[in-house]
């Protein structure tokens, strides 16, 4: 039998560990995970792009389990009722591929991109970072605010988006949160004034300029997470001529991360090799730092390991027969349809000749 999980699941498990805790242990997973990097067989997502927006599908495996993500961005679809990203994802078996988990992944996609935004700043950004801009107040602010809030410290967040509704929805939603300070700002630049960390996450599909290079302060770490696919950007190119930028998988990133607008010989390092101990992060107190994160198959798998653990645990969603169980498994008709399926009440004569 395969573990399901829908939404109320999901919900079910945050609400029993609590948000930090949540946001804490799936860090954890993701940094074992991105450890291991070397372990896992990676390949960029498999998207398809239409005029308003792009449906991905987003598989890695290691020896021992196989996961994918199915997910959409379609920006317009506010508009209709629906958010603008959703996604499901399934865990498997690599050794009889066998789906052991079928899970929401709209509300993990979320978490898990708010995760990795913290375990990327935790080694780029300044240690006594405490001030951070919010550039784009959407459906995925919120997680990003208390990422930062619980595990990196960050007790005061400068917030702009263009719709002062998106704003006012997010004050709304974190007004109760114990030591976190929101400021409503009129621009973007005035939000990044002043700030330790800039984090941009807007939904339009376009070539945008939400920061330029006259809105970064030396020792800034900007944590771009809007840029996600061909022909959407959020970075002005001069600032990553200043920046030292860092991605999670560098053929994927070039494709659709802030660096699609740079030269193919622009340098760019890894983050795994920078939790692994591989590389620097940040140098000094004043190198300008960039976070290219476009979300990668990883940080699914690892996420959907998470949610599999604890369902187990828990005791959380319902059991699906998702593939047929057998008792000859070699005998899939006579099992699953034999005995039910009726007899044509005038059988085709054996003529020899096959039926067109």
């Amino acid at each position: 039998m395969t573990t399901f999980l829908a939404t109320e699941d999901v919900v079910t498990l945050t609400r029993q560990l609590g948000l930090e805790q949540t946001l804490r242990q799936m860090t954890a997973y993701i940094e074992a995970d991105f450890l291991r990097w070397e372990e896992f067989d990676k390949t960029a997502r498999v998207a398809s792009h239409s005029e308003v927006g792009v449906i991905e599908l987003m598989p890695a495996a290691d020896k021992d389990l196989y996961a994918f993500k199915y997910v959409n961005g379609h920006p317009s679809n506010p508009q209709v009722g629906l958010p603008t990203v959703m996604a499901f994802g399934a865990l498997a078996e690599v050794s009889t591929g066998k789906p052991l988990l079928l899970s929401e992944l709209t509300l993990t996609t979320a978490l898990r991109t708010a995760a990795t935004s913290a375990l990327a700043a935790r080694v780029l950004a300044r240690p006594a970072s405490r001030v951070m801009a919010l550039i784009g107040n959407g459906s995925q602010s919120e997680f990003q605010a208390l990422a930062f809030h619980y595990l990196l410290g960050i007790d005061t967040i400068r917030l702009y988006d263009v719709d002062a509704g998106a704003t006012a929805k997010l004050r709304a939603n974190l007004a109760q949160v114990e030591g976190l300070e929101l400021i409503v700002c009129h621009s973007a630049a005035d939000a990044a004034r002043g700030a330790d960390i800039v984090t941009t996450v807007t939904a339009d599909k376009t070539n945008a300029i939400i920061l330029d290079a006259s809105m970064i302060e030396p020792g800034m770490h900007i944590n771009a997470v809007g840029g996600d696919c061909p022909g959407k950007t959020e970075l002005a190119a001069d600032i990553l001529w200043r920046a030292s930028t860092f991605v999670e998988f560098e053929p994927q990133s070039r494709i659709e991360g802030e660096i699609q607008q740079m030269p193919a010989d622009y340098a760019v390092q890894p983050l795994w090799e920078v939790l692994a101990g591989k590389r620097i992060g940040r140098r000094t107190a004043e190198e300008i730092t960039v976070f290219d994160s476009v979300g990668f198959a990883l940080e699914d798998y690892a996420s959907l390991r998470f949610l599999y653990d604890q369902a187990q645990a828990r005791a959380l969603g319902v059991s699906l027969e998702l593939v047929p169980e057998l008792v000859d498994p070699k005998n899939l008709f006579g099992e699953a349809l034999g005995a039910a399926t009726a007899v044509s009440a005038a059988p085709a004569r054996a003529t020899g000749v096959l039926a067109a």
